[in-house]
């Protein structure tokens, strides 16, 4: 293994899991438990161990629908979206902004360009 470059990790596998209400779901469900949701779901995203998530109504087998790293991936992804829409000054609500769905290079998003000219 050479040290000296930098490790290219890309998560190839894209599916139509829908993460957002995945996670709503699980977090739904570690609430009504009386559970840190947040601690919950980072704890089983680091550790991999499912019983951070409760198997109340069925949040334990709803979560393992997804790899951790792909959970991750669009966590991220969406985390950095919503700074890059803040750090521009866009409104994160526009139709405009919403409309792209492409797994574009951020600084070459056309969404962005377009928006910001």
């Amino acid at each position: 293994m050479d040290f000296d470059k930098t490790m290219n990790f890309k998560v190839e596998n894209e599916n139509n899991i829908k993460y957002k209400e995945l996670l709503k779901e699980v977090y739904k469900a570690l609430d009504e438990k009386g559970y840190n949701p947040i601690n919950q779901i980072v704890g089983y995203i680091l550790s991999g161990d499912p019983t951070y998530i409760t198997s109340h109504n069925d949040a334990r087998n709803i979560i393992r629908k997804v790899e951790r790293d792909e959970l991750l991936e669009k966590m991220v992804r969406s985390y950095i979206d919503i700074e890059l829409m803040r750090v521009l000054g866009i409104d994160y609500g526009d139709s405009r902004v919403r409309s792209c769905n492409n797994r574009c290079s951020r600084d070459n998003c056309a969404r962005i360009r377009n928006y910001t000219s």
